[in-house]
């Protein structure tokens, strides 16, 4: 019993200890490999999924928190995504619900950059995997559920078989890709509703909710997203 307790222990001291912050040069290389999988067209299309990833995470946990029922999350292999909630159709709850996709991936981005810069690495990669298996739970496709368990074995096997080294470079690129990934879905959107597409987006859905027109839910999605790009890589960069 002690063995199993001192065990237990030091593994939660491993968890919310800090680590050493990688050297300035990796938080650069990982800048520009998150820049080389957002930016390009092609890489996009396969990365942006990571990114839906956190999109119908963010849906899903604002509709539990404000008293939803959620009832099922699909992954789409074209990058698209479906959240299912049962409650109210309309009111506060349901307005935080649709406003939380495009939000989500920068605003975690920003908690991740947090807690990088203050040298909880492993803690990061260890709430990430448990966020990745709750969402687990209620994906009701075959596409969405071989996309998150592999998301989520990426981060296990980091967490447990990786050295201190791979395992910054690892968190680092993920938080980077979120900061930098989560600011090109709003400019996406805006580009789908010029041309007359998009006329169920989140924007849409919650112009109808408020009454407050679309572009304005777009102006805030831009204003998250590249506020929380900003101050992530204050922090992450040390400045």
């Amino acid at each position: 019993m002690e063995s199993t307790a001192s065990s237990l222990s030091s593994l939660w001291d491993e968890v919310v200890g800090t680590q050493p912050d990688p050297d300035l040069w990796v938080v650069i290389a990982t800048l520009a490999a998150a820049l080389a999988v957002t930016v390009p067209h092609g890489l996009w299309r396969i990365s942006r999924n990571a990114v839906t990833i956190a999109h119908e995470g963010g849906h899903g946990l604002v509709a539990l928190l404000t008293g939803r029922q959620l009832t099922g999350i699909r992954l789409h292999s074209d990058t698209s995504g479906l959240t299912v909630s049962r409650g109210k159709p309309h009111g506060i709850g349901m307005i935080l619900t649709a406003a939380a996709g495009y939000t989500a991936p920068p605003l975690l981005g920003l908690g991740g950059a947090a807690l990088l810069g203050t040298g909880r690495i492993t803690l990061l990669l260890w709430l990430a995997t448990l966020l990745l298996l709750a969402m687990l739970v209620m994906i009701r496709n075959a596409y969405g559920a071989l996309t998150v368990v592999l998301t989520g074995s990426a981060f296990l096997l980091v967490s447990w078989l990786a050295g201190p080294q791979v395992q910054a470079a690892f968190a680092y690129a993920v938080v980077w890709f979120l900061l930098v990934g989560g600011v090109r879905p709003a400019f996406e959107l805006q580009a789908k509703r010029r041309r007359g597409g998009a006329g169920d987006s989140d924007a849409d859905q919650l112009s109808r909710l408020t009454h407050v027109p679309a572009g304005l839910w777009l102006f805030l999605f831009h204003a998250v997203s590249l506020c929380a790009l900003i101050g992530g890589g204050r922090w992450l960069l040390r400045w």
